[in-house]
């Protein structure tokens, strides 16, 4: 079995994820779960591994901040994505682009970081955990790790509201893959658990979509969607709704890591 590679998909998953009410909640999640953590790390230039970034969303609104960072990906046609848009912006991003997959990062060709962001990917990997300790190898001491995954739990919640009970008494498992459904989702308390086996302190957690997903699917015209987006994050924080998150952000900081 192989890990997802999203050539194929590269124009379709940039537009489902980004280009839409659910990728401006993401977007906006992560972004307020990372902001404070990255101000205590002070004013100086990070260096910042987007591990699995795709066209590099969040590698590009970070260089922008005067951060200098790696961008990684397995997929050619998203690098490609990502390097038109470097070039089209209107100031200097210092972004190295690297396509390969994240298992073939080292310290030894590309160093360490302060931070590492790697966000919808253990859903697509064979192996995780041991994928992701490659990556903390390069995780400067007190450094942080953004790690954000698709929470199976949810995935049953809403296949359950959605009346789809064969599917769940099937354990989620269907003969005909959706392209876009991740292939390894991830229960909450199994990273968490990693989290504690790499002595990592998990500095915030939260739901990524914790309402969006169990909306009525006919909304009023007048629907508003900044109304939407104000509410999850004010709900994304809060349990019982983190749990219900369709993906779950944790950042982490480490008191261990490459020296």
């Amino acid at each position: 079995m192989q890990d997802k590679n999203f050539d194929k998909l590269a124009q379709k998953f940039a537009k489902n994820i980004y280009g839409t009410p659910k990728g401006e909640i993401r977007a906006a999640v992560l972004w307020r779960d990372l902001s404070p953590a990255l101000s205590q790390l002070g004013d100086k230039k990070l260096r910042i591994l987007d591990a699995g970034g795709g066209f590099g969303y969040f590698s590009q609104k970070l260089a922008r901040l005067g951060h200098e960072v790696v961008l990684c990906d397995i997929s050619a046609e998203m690098l490609a994505q990502a390097q038109e848009q470097i070039s089209a912006s209107p100031l200097p991003l210092n972004i190295t682009l690297v396509h390969a997959p994240i298992q073939d990062l080292s310290v030894e060709q590309h160093g360490v970081f302060d931070l590492i962001l790697c966000h919808a990917v253990v859903e697509w990997l064979v192996d995780a955990k041991t994928t992701m300790e490659g990556l903390l190898t390069m995780l400067r001491p007190n450094g942080l790790f953004s790690l954000m995954f698709y929470n199976k739990e949810a995935m049953r919640f809403h296949a359950l509201v959605s009346g789809n009970f064969d599917y769940v008494a099937a354990d989620l498992k269907v003969k005909k893959k959706v392209r876009l459904t991740p292939t390894h989702p991830l229960y909450i308390h199994e990273v968490k658990q990693w989290f504690s086996e790499w002595d990592m302190a998990l500095v915030t957690q939260s739901g990524v979509r914790v309402i969006h997903d169990y909306l009525k699917k006919n909304q009023a015209a007048d629907f508003d969607y900044q109304k939407l987006l104000t509410m999850e994050l004010q709900y994304s924080q809060r349990e019982p709704y983190i749990s219900l998150g369709r993906y779950v952000h944790f950042l982490g900081q480490s008191e261990l890591g490459a020296k």
